[in-house]
């Protein structure tokens, strides 16, 4: 049987506030972009429906990533995590890229922009994104607390909105819409593709990055008893949760029960949260050493 560990759940409301805050405002700057002709906002839209998919991804597939494993899934949910972070990437860097090339051109021939609609809106948004990153900070979870800085990230964004429109209304220096629009896709691309990488490479169950494999097997090593690994297998479900198989060669009169809850118990400090150890008497001269593999063995 595999040695799972418990995972904690987060709080659900906070998240889902954030979510609707997100999306409703993010169908605003949709709206409103378009009326006034604003490349900048329409840009940010596309930023903050990413956010808005990512806080609604995070809380429907996180919810559902801690069901216990079933028939159907019989290694659990935890992927869907996972997945959940892909999909937002594919679409932050979709939208990102659909904006990147319809603003390109404007820079040399800029259309007259709405700037005094620009300034009101980014007052309205500086507003409301400040006090939602106030109402998420109040709570100690890790998760919220990130998204509080994702509202604080949006005011940064929404301050360079005003100051371009300040600068219009005494200057006719349209070009800097597109230009900001342009500088805050590249932004988002610098997010989402590292991400996007990162992921891809969990979901394609490279090993992660974060474990120093031979370090683990030099403390495994350590263990009375225990002469040799024949198979150390190791991938992530999403990248902070990860599993192991190891297949160990111990002494003829081995303590087993002993051994596998020291594995699993040094496997747990890496956030190892499900393990399977199997020991084995025979002579491991003959099975490869210290045998490495970063996906499932067939």
């Amino acid at each position: 049987m595999p040695h799972q560990h418990s995972t904690g759940q987060t709080s659900s409301r906070p998240i889902f506030i954030a979510f609707l805050a997100n999306f409703g405002f993010a169908l605003i700057e949709f709206i409103f972009g378009s009326l006034f002709n604003s490349s900048a906002i329409v840009a940010d839209a596309v930023h903050d429906t990413g956010d808005a998919l990512a806080i609604g991804f995070s809380y429907y597939f996180e919810r559902l990533s801690q069901k216990k494993s079933d028939q159907k899934y019989t290694l659990g949910y935890m992927r869907f995590s996972l997945l959940g972070a892909i999909l937002t990437s594919v679409i932050l860097i979709t939208g990102s890229i659909i904006v990147l090339v319809e603003n390109v051109g404007k820079i040399q021939n800029p259309e007259p922009v709405n700037y005094n609609g620009m300034l009101g809106l980014g007052i309205v948004a500086v507003i409301i994104n400040f006090l939602a990153s106030r109402v998420l900070h109040k709570d100690s979870s890790e998760q919220e607390s990130i998204l509080s800085l994702h509202f604080l990230e949006d005011i940064l964004g929404w301050l360079a909105v005003i100051f371009v429109s300040i600068i219009l209304r005494f200057t006719d220096w349209y070009f800097l819409d597109p230009l900001l629009s342009i500088l805050i896709a590249l932004f988002i691309l610098s997010q989402a593709l590292p991400k996007f990488i990162r992921n891809l490479e969990i979901f394609l169950e490279k090993r992660p990055a974060n474990l120093n494999l031979e370090d683990i097997e030099a403390q495994i090593l350590t263990i009375d008893q225990i002469k040799g690994i024949a198979q150390f297998n190791v991938w992530s479900f999403d990248g902070r949760r990860h599993v192991a198989m190891i297949h160990v060669m111990v002494e003829t009169e081995a303590n087993e029960a002993l051994i596998k809850d020291q594995v699993h118990h040094l496997f747990h400090r890496y956030n190892i949260v499900e393990s399977a150890v199997e020991c084995d008497h025979s002579d491991f001269q003959h099975l490869h050493h210290n045998q490495i593999t970063n996906n499932h063995s067939s």
